[in-house]
């Protein structure tokens, strides 16, 4: 989908951040965010688990875990009104109606004592206030859309009586049926076999096409970014490292962990070759260290990033990473063990 680049953002995250706070410490889960997202456009956030991925969704509609959890700074400017000073009453008018969220398990967020045509219509009705005839024919629109077939008779139909996909798509008509402007899909098709997984993902670009509905989309999975993502947002430690259009990605990942990611997926020229690994874990994000996180594990890294986090380097227009290595030469020192910075870098913008 073309969009203008001179339209302003449906959805602008400045600085955010979510911790929480145990007897452990504070858990940084996400440690200054920033980014924005067009209408239409499909952002993908990538990242092992614990990076950070699910905590920015849940910070976004404002459902982090209370107490333990609390959003402590930064701003969420969805349609130019931060949602972060929003009251609890006027989010839930918002969220269902102006931004809804796919869970990645179905089973677990569809109420297994409620019929499908009253989980469907809830929504449609706390939302839009129909009732009757008119309810009923709007919550058989939704399912047809997402082509849930014999629509009248799966309303009286209960989530076990489903397939998985089927599952997947029922809660996807629940998300679409008050047509959002934002829809949120937290790893939507992780229980999905390779084929079902497909078919969910074509049907999601269409209804994306027809309605100018904006996704976020929080996956694992590279092959589900590059077929249905415009832009990546890869996540570390609570951050996002790098950012940038699908194919730069792709083409020139530029920070250490983004090349780490693609290059432990499967490839058939490898044959019979084990899959490449990660070394290491992940850090403890209540005890994040000084410097950039990824430390422990990166090949490229130099002597300034014990120290202090690296800043925004901008790689090319639009494409960005939080690295000391992707810096000019004359900026950093030399490397402490071997690899390359990945890529010429420029002067670096204020933010995503």
């Amino acid at each position: 989908m073309t969009r203008a680049s001179n339209s302003p953002p449906l959805l602008v995250v400045e600085d955010l951040k979510t911790h929480f706070f145990t007897r452990r410490g504070v858990t940084k889960a996400v440690d200054g965010v920033s980014f924005t997202l067009l209408a239409g456009e499909t952002l993908a956030l990538v990242g092992e688990s614990g990076c950070g991925k699910s905590v920015t969704c849940l910070s976004l509609v404002r459902l982090v875990p209370e107490p333990a959890g609390r959003i402590v700074g930064g701003r969420v400017l969805f349609e130019g009104q931060d949602l972060l000073q929003k009251s609890s009453a006027e989010m839930r008018r918002i969220r269902g109606k102006r931004i809804a969220m796919v869970l990645q398990d179905p089973m677990t967020s569809l109420n297994p004592a409620l019929t499908i045509g009253t989980q469907v219509g809830e929504v449609v009705r706390l939302h839009q206030g129909l009732r009757g005839d008119s309810l009923r024919q709007r919550v058989l629109e939704a399912l047809r859309r997402l082509r849930i077939s014999a629509a009248e008779t799966r309303l009286s139909h209960y989530p076990h009586q489903f397939s998985g996909g089927m599952r997947q798509r029922v809660s996807s008509a629940i998300a679409l049926s008050c047509a959002p402007r934002l829809l949120i899909a937290d790893e939507p098709t992780t229980s999905l076999d390779v084929t079902i997984q497909a078919q969910y993902l074509d049907l999601l670009r269409e209804v994306q096409a027809s309605a100018g509905v904006a996704v976020i989309l929080v996956t694992h999975d590279f092959g589900i970014v590059a077929a249905i993502a415009d832009r990546v947002a890869v996540m570390y430690a609570g951050r996002i490292v790098e950012m940038g259009s699908t194919a730069q990605i792709f083409d020139r990942p530029s920070h250490p962990y983004t090349r780490a990611l693609l290059r432990c997926l499967p490839a058939a020229e490898r044959g019979r070759q084990p899959l490449v690994e990660i070394g290491g874990q992940p850090p403890d994000l209540a005890r994040l260290p000084d410097g950039c996180p990824f430390v422990p594990r990166c090949p490229d890294r130099l002597p300034i990033c014990e120290t202090k986090f690296p800043p925004l380097v901008a790689i090319a227009a639009g494409h960005d990473a939080h690295c000391w290595a992707a810096l000019p030469a004359t900026e950093s020192a030399a490397p402490l063990v071997g690899g390359s910075g990945g890529g010429a870098a420029v002067a670096p913008p204020q933010s995503h």
